[in-house]
């Protein structure tokens, strides 16, 4: 099996690394494919992949909110246009989507079912790609991913909540953390491990929530990373009231992944993945 990897970010990275010890791997960088331009996806028809992940997106969620243009152009034509060509050569389209298509107002976990209702540019653009892609693509796995961090870190964001949080803690930094949004932090490596599951098991195609088990706030996610860690930070729990942001976020877009684990792939609790990741960073 050939599977095309779109975005070799954080995310991307894993993906590719995981995939490639069980199947032949083409990666695509932003330099090699423009998704938002319909010819530049033509490249996807020369590798003739059976598979495309797509991992590219624009999620610097303030910064969309005064980009919808760019926003859109990348998280919904972008999807529109790899799903054209995934249709056209007959590959399967797995497309990364987000926790933010939701409001936040549902006040526990999301399920698959349940109705989108994104509540920024960034939501809207990616629940935009999740439409094409659904009604592009005969064969499609849209993939709900949430509070991503991994080793190679977010390249638009310059590194990760998990590295920005130990580096600012040693510099002796007050930290101020939202103690009112809940989600479900993920290891990028276990979404990599979840997407070689779906493609080894055959799942039915559709949406899937792939985060690890488990959800809290900002501020408990922070508190977690320096306990175990060993670290003595300086952090104070805020309102989200107290640190306002551009764009709006869901008060909890934690994600229910009953599905995926009914379908037999296992997600590992948020603390289990976050102590592997501080001993494979060299922080514990």
């Amino acid at each position: 099996m050939k599977i095309a990897v779109i975005g070799i970010g954080q995310l991307g990275s894993d993906i590719l690394k995981v995939l490639e010890e069980s199947y032949s791997v083409v990666p695509l960088t932003h330099s090699e494919i423009e998704v938002s331009e319909y010819t530049s996806c033509g490249i996807l028809e020369d590798i003739n992949p059976d598979v495309v992940v797509n991992t590219a997106a624009y999620h610097k969620t303030d910064e969309c909110e005064d980009n919808p243009e760019k926003t859109f152009s990348v998280n919904a034509i972008g999807a529109r246009n790899v799903a054209l060509v995934c249709e056209k050569i007959g590959a399967v389209n797995i497309y990364i989507s987000t926790d933010y298509v939701f409001d936040g107002e549902k006040g526990e976990p999301y399920t698959e079912s349940d109705m989108p209702n994104p509540i920024n540019v960034y939501g809207v653009s990616k629940y935009a790609g999740e439409i094409f892609t659904k009604n592009i693509s005969g064969k499609f796995y849209i993939l709900r991913v949430s509070s991503l961090y991994g080793k190679a870190g977010a390249r638009g964001k310059g590194g990760n909540f998990v590295e920005t949080m130990i580096q600012k803690a040693k510099e002796g930094v007050e930290l101020k953390v939202v103690d009112d949004i809940v989600m479900s932090p993920t290891y990028t490596k276990d979404v990599a491990e979840a997407i070689k599951e779906i493609l080894r098991k055959n799942l039915e195609y559709g949406i899937y929530h792939i985060t690890n088990d488990g959800c809290c706030s900002w501020y408990e996610f922070a508190r977690t990373i320096f306990d175990l860690a060993g670290i003595d930070a300086n952090l104070k729990p805020i309102t989200s009231s107290e640190y306002p942001t551009k764009a709006k976020r869901p008060k909890n877009s934690s994600l229910n992944i009953g599905k995926i684990k009914k379908s037999g792939v296992e997600m590992r609790h948020w603390k289990d993945a976050l102590g592997s990741y501080l001993k494979e960073k060299g922080h514990i």
